[in-house]
């Protein structure tokens, strides 16, 4: 009979069938009444955690899920215990509302409610959600209770633990500095008190730890000045100390529990990179295991702590930045402004005497007057830059004082653009002023106004090589709008943030010079900007730039103030400085008629009085000078005429000096010619990187004539030396009267003799020459020639040696027989194997043996004819079959198939 009570129970049910039921109050399970028996077998089958209690005792059952979910540790010893025994660490709790149960026959609900549980070997924080209803006997009376329980322990400390991440990772505007991070931190991490009865950060300041905030405790506290333990945690170990023995006396504080924590768990505040910040201490929560949940918690909050350290710590740093960057600039401002005082002396006297030296008649020699021209020009140039300089300093400093005055803004826009038609449309530009009367004066600093439009048309023909600049003035409400428009490179999408920024230059950008100082696009927003004005810019890469200057009408915005008329003598420097960036601007230098012996140097530098120069230096010297404005144009000279030196800037634009050499080192023509670069950055880095590029030598401007020269005769003279060798192979291959060519292991041609280019009409100019060579028969047009060719390649490729006679196609469409021999040799540089092979023209053997062939055969069918008739057929056929090669062969060399001027590209 027991056995069917307890049936549904599975373990559970046994062990309950397991209890010596006769020694308690209900008796052996045969004699309980239906009742009960019908409340156990409920109770036993369901799959929802449940227990109930019975009788006088209150005898406490419970199911499966109960055990696995609540009972813990005393299971099964609690099965047909009284319930007040079973539960007595809580029965002050769960006892009054059990006997509301029996006493009233209603039910109780509670929700989450904190219970202290025995039963894993520790007093336990847990939260349950139960319900108790009254039991009735078979007469109807109440004897006892039934409880349905969920466990919501996991789910409350889980959700308290994440709100207080989420607080600790929410990034208040306020937070910047370290303690404002700690303070903020703290006020989190007080708000969790259950879980953090108390925590101790400490920061490590070289080597020692100092504490720098506390929660839930005063940092006045004995324990804050105990030496923890800091071998582990520096290596990024967690430690896990107990709260007792040796430490120092004084009450602990307990948190939000009645006792205080036991333990501490010691977390390192990591570092990316580096040695940890510190370590906070964490007092850990008496009623909970520190089972892995609780130990990521608490790893979780070390990490948010130390992320804020990071932040904070960066964030002062940044701040010190800008302190330090603010104070570098207000020194760079006052060095600028005192260094732009002291150079006009200087350049007043460089000027003054220069001026007067050219107006003197008794100067009768060009070549004076020439160097007189370049002082002047590039005096002009460097006051410029000092007046730029002053300038700017004037407005960081708050001096710059504007006379403003009302101004026709159409005819002022119209004169200063005039000044610079010259240059633009000598540069083959289009100019087009388009500037009608405005109804209103605008009030302007006429000095300003000029620096601003010279400026802009100055940048605009700097980066315009076709189409148009154009000019336009109009009225737009209460402002006029001025527009500069080109049709130049444009700026790129992401550099346009940065244009009116000082100092910013767009690197590798096309332009007619790449000399500048940085600052005149900043300038002009500075100018703009203290007249009243806006300024906005709007590009488009490969169509041109746009800037838009709006100056509001009348003079209530600004004071009113004398100024100038006319077109001022600033005018004179821009224009200057953009005639030498056109062609036809810069005088040739005189010629020279170099010796035979002369070197052969090229000159790469984007400032034409500095290409001028260096031709009249070198030439009277002795040496054949070609002087080119860029690095590309010397790349492509220096690629068609390997010159004995190549002398180049290293700011230059579309290919700047250190790119040249690279590209002249990469190149097998030009990989030994010597490179001697110029540059005005001075200092060993510079040169260093000039030398690790691949340069020969480098030589920082200014620089004398004396030691230019002397630099550039060693360079030829060891270049020579050196390339003595290369130079005799050379010399003895280009004497071969049979085509020599070299391959590499995958049968590009890589060198190649005149005769080569002579044979077949394709010279150095495009090698490499990648398979399928550009003198291969068509395939479609010449399937037999394309054949022949395609397996005399395998061969090449496949053997040692060899020869085989092929047909080819010269470069003009007719078609050559070539006879080669061919060999295998190891490079003994690299060790890769090459290819080096000859070839000549058979072109005239091979059609004469077509030709004796033929005759032979007609003979041999003449002898056998046996009749007129029979001889006329044997001929005709011969002679049609002859006829047929040799319409092929014309065919093949009437219609060429049309081929490109460079070699085909390897897929």
């Amino acid at each position: 009979m027991s056995e069917d009570v307890f049936a549904a129970g599975d373990d559970v049910g046994r062990d309950l069938a397991a209890v010596d039921w006769a020694a308690t109050p209900l008796g052996p399970p045969e004699q309980w009444p239906q009742s009960l028996r019908t409340s156990v077998s409920i109770l036993l089958s369901s799959r929802f955690p449940m227990w109930m209690a019975w009788g006088p005792q209150l005898t406490f059952f419970c199911n499966a899920a109960y055990r696995r979910d609540t009972l813990g540790q005393k299971y099964p010893w609690a099965l047909g215990r009284p319930a007040s025994d079973v539960w007595a660490e809580i029965w002050g709790d769960i006892g009054p509302r059990i006997d509301t149960v029996l006493a009233a026959g209603e039910a109780t609900w509670d929700e989450a409610l904190l219970l202290f549980l025995e039963r894993s070997g520790y007093t336990e924080e847990s939260y349950h959600t139960f319900s108790y209803s009254p039991l009735r006997d078979d007469d109807g009376a109440l004897v006892g209770m039934l409880c349905v329980v969920s466990e919501e322990t996991e789910r409350v400390i889980g959700e308290r633990r994440m709100a207080t991440l989420r607080d600790l990772g929410s990034d208040p505007s306020a937070v910047r500095t370290e303690s404002q991070m700690l303070a903020f931190a703290g006020a989190q991490l007080g708000h969790n008190r259950r879980d953090l009865p108390f925590t101790l950060t400490y920061l490590l300041d070289d080597g020692a730890a100092r504490l720098a905030a506390t929660t839930g405790i005063d940092a006045g506290h004995p324990i804050a000045a105990h030496a923890w333990p800091a071998a582990q945690l520096a290596r990024g170990e967690s430690v896990l100390v107990p709260l007792t023995g040796d430490l120092p006396a004084g009450d602990l504080p307990t948190g939000d529990w009645a006792e205080p924590p036991r333990e501490a768990l010691l977390l390192p505040l990591l570092q990316q990179g580096g040695a940890p910040y510190g370590f906070l201490v964490a007092a850990i929560n008496r009623f909970r295991e520190l089972d892995e949940a609780y130990r990521g918690f608490l790893t979780l909050v070390a990490g948010h702590v130390a992320a804020g350290v990071a932040s904070a710590r960066n964030y002062e740093a940044q701040q010190r930045r800008a302190e330090e960057l603010t104070e570098l600039d207000r020194a760079k401002t006052a060095f600028f402004s005192n260094i732009s005082h002291e150079f006009r002396t200087p350049l007043t006297l460089i000027m003054g005497p220069a001026e007067e030296l050219h107006s003197r008649t008794d100067i009768r020699d060009e070549g004076v007057r020439a160097d007189l021209d370049v002082i002047h020009r590039n005096g002009l140039r460097l006051g410029k830059l000092v007046n730029t300089l002053l300038d700017f300093s004037r407005i960081e400093a708050g001096r710059m004082q504007a006379g403003f005055e009302p101004v026709d803004l159409s005819a002022t826009t119209t004169e200063l653009a005039s000044v610079f038609r010259s240059a633009i449309e000598r540069a083959g530009l289009a100019f087009e002023v388009d500037c009608p009367p405005l109804a209103q004066p605008v009030h302007l600093d006429r000095e300003m106004w000029e620096k601003v439009v010279l400026n802009l048309l100055s940048n605009a023909l700097k980066f315009t090589f076709t189409g148009t600049v154009r000019v336009a003035v109009r009225a737009d409400g209460d402002r006029a709008v001025v527009t500069v428009t080109d049709t130049g490179i444009g700026v790129p999408a992401d550099e346009m943030p940065r244009l009116f920024e000082r100092f910013h230059r767009i690197e590798n950008a096309r332009s007619r010079s790449n000399e500048g100082s940085g600052i005149g696009l900043a300038l002009v927003k500075e100018l703009v900007e203290l007249n009243g004005g806006t300024i906005t810019a709007d590009s488009t890469v490969g169509a041109g730039t746009t800037f838009v200057i709006r100056l509001p009408f009348g003079a209530g915005h600004l004071p009113a103030g004398g100024g100038t008329t006319g077109v001022s003598a600033t005018a004179d420097p821009y224009v200057q400085e953009a005639l030498r960036w056109v062609p036809g601007a810069a005088e040739e230098a005189p010629e020279v008629v170099a010796p035979a012996t002369g070197a052969r140097v090229l000159i790469a530098d984007d400032n034409a009085d500095m290409r001028d120069y260096l031709t009249r230096l070198l030439r009277s010297a002795g040496h054949r000078v070609e002087a080119v404005g860029d690095g590309q144009a010397a790349l492509e000279s220096a690629r068609a005429q390997n010159p004995d030196l190549v002398v180049s800037d290293v700011m230059m634009p579309r290919l700047g000096g250190l790119e040249l050499v690279a590209a002249l080192r990469a190149d097998p023509r030009t990989a030994g010619t010597p490179v001697l670069l110029l540059s005005a950055r001075a200092g060993q880095e510079a040169a260093i990187e000039g030398l690790e590029a691949g340069a020969d030598d480098y030589l920082v401007k200014p620089f004398s004539a004396a030691e230019l020269l002397a630099r550039v005769r060693a360079n030829v003279e060891l270049a020579r030396l050196r390339n003595h060798h290369a130079r005799w192979r050379t010399a003895l291959i280009d004497s071969l009267q049979e085509a020599f060519f070299v391959c590499d292991d995958d049968g590009a041609i890589i060198e190649m003799n005149s005769t080569f280019a002579d044979i077949l009409g394709y010279g150095p100019e495009g090698l490499p020459y990648v398979p399928v060579h550009p003198w291969w028969p068509d395939p479609a047009a010449d399937p037999e020639g394309y054949q022949q060719v395609t397996g005399a390649f395998g061969m090449l490729i496949e053997q040692s040696r060899g020869t085989y006679t092929i047909p080819v196609i010269h470069r003009d469409g007719h078609r050559l027989w070539v006879a080669a021999a061919f060999n295998k040799v190891a490079d003994p540089e690299t060790g890769r194997h090459v290819i080096v092979g000859t070839f000549r023209d058979v072109t005239a053997e091979h059609y004469a043996v077509q030709r004796e062939s033929a005759l032979a055969v007609l003979s041999v069918r003449l002898s056998q004819a046996e009749s007129l008739t029979g001889a006329l057929q044997g001929c005709w056929s011969r002679c049609a079959s002859c006829g047929r090669r040799r319409r092929s062969a014309r065919w093949s060399s009437a219609t060429p198939t049309p081929r490109p001027s460079s070699p085909p590209t390897r897929s």
